[in-house]
């Protein structure tokens, strides 16, 4: 049997499941604007959200219904995507998500990464450039490195130089080392019992 190079990752699944678990990740994308699951299924389910964007900014009666489609509770969720990321988008190109690699959140060590919404409230690369900005002294200069991600950063978001200043300002006097949500170890394995009356007999005299 020819082998061919892999459209998709199947992620363990049957169509069907893979399909909703897709479906459910991107209707909590668009929910929340950043969520954190494995690699893997971030890859697969960036690809999905960024359809429904494209969707979200032809804004005809066809993707409408094919956003309604898609998402759960589309209801609630069509309107917002349509007006609020159909705006927010309206003059980039693509690469409307984006995914960060993070250390393991599960016991399995499974690779994890966080997907996100860009030029949003929650957007993490441009917290980590105002950060990085807030601790260089004001008369020491950016680098090249630096220089691209405040471009990156800020040439499609709106008032995007003015957004990042007052990120910085406001960096340099809370002196805040915080940035997004950090996340926690979540339980793969069940907890084994430790008690030894279950695992053993009684002893006898």
């Amino acid at each position: 049997m020819p082998r061919g190079h892999m459209k998709y990752r199947h992620l363990s699944r049957k169509s069907s499941h893979r399909e909703a678990l897709l479906r459910n990740l991107v209707t909590s994308l668009f929910k929340f604007e950043s969520i954190q699951t494995t690699w893997h299924k971030a890859k697969e389910a960036q690809r999905l959200a960024e359809k429904v964007v494209t969707l979200a900014k032809k804004n005809t009666d066809a993707s409408r219904r094919r956003a309604h489609q898609i998402l759960y509770t589309p209801d609630q969720l069509v309107p917002k995507v349509f007006e609020k990321f159909g705006a927010r988008y309206a003059n980039r190109p693509g690469g409307y998500t984006r995914v960060l690699r993070i250390e393991p959140i599960k016991e399995d060590q499974a690779p994890s990464a966080i997907l996100e919404m860009v030029d949003g409230p929650k957007d993490m690369r441009f917290a980590m450039t105002a950060k990085t900005l807030a601790s260089l002294p004001e008369e020491k200069k950016m680098n090249e490195i630096t220089a691209k991600n405040v471009k990156k950063v800020t040439q499609f978001r709106e008032n995007g130089m003015e957004e990042l200043r007052k990120a910085v300002e406001e960096m340099r006097v809370t002196k805040d080392e915080y940035i997004g949500d950090i996340p926690e170890k979540r339980k793969v394995y069940p907890t084994m019992s430790t008690d030894r009356s279950r695992r053993y007999p009684p002893a006898t005299s």
